[in-house]
């Protein structure tokens, strides 16, 4: 995190902001319960990365994109750059409230990481996702905004549990 704070911008869909409040870790973990998508132990996960961004500051490799609206968050993204590669970054979160789904939110967040991970010198975006039926509309949204399928690791999360990986080159 930077010592001032940034915003991203507003549109239509949410104001962006590219800085983490404390009070943004309560506010996730609302958000990927009420998508009915994550596990408890993805959700910890995904509050790890938060905790980690928060303590180590500009210092810490998780960089977020958070998306407002009415002083509410209502989705967010978490992307960070591949170690030991070149220019390669990985998308780990993006997340909306069910009922911002399909409202152009998603693609807001998506479009200002890329836009992120392009002024960072990145030049590809990876993204894992997961093979169960309840994942296609995710992977249609990808495939949608450019995404490419990349690998499939069948039974990776758990039997009939694909990891499937998606690329996009900036």
């Amino acid at each position: 995190m930077s010592a001032e704070p940034q915003a991203a911008g507003e549109s239509r869909y949410a104001r962006l902001r590219r800085y983490l409040k404390r009070s943004d870790l309560p506010a996730f973990r609302a958000l990927l319960a009420e998508t009915r998508m994550f596990s408890h132990a993805e959700i910890e996960v995904a509050a790890e990365l938060v905790d980690e961004s928060l303590e180590r500051g500009s210092d810490s490799d998780y960089r977020f994109t958070v998306a407002e609206s009415a002083g509410e968050v209502i989705g967010y993204a978490c992307f960070g750059p591949i170690p030991c590669t070149v220019a390669s970054y990985d998308l780990y979160w993006i997340a909306v409230c069910p009922s911002k789904q399909r409202s152009g939110v998603g693609r807001q967040l998506l479009d200002d990481v890329e836009q992120q991970i392009a002024d960072y010198g990145g030049a590809r975006v990876y993204v894992d996702t997961s093979g169960r039926d309840a994942y296609i509309p995710t992977r249609a949204f990808y495939e949608r905004n450019g995404y490419v399928q990349a690998a499939v690791l069948p039974h990776f999360y758990a039997p009939n549990d694909a990891k499937i990986t998606y690329v996009k080159c900036l």
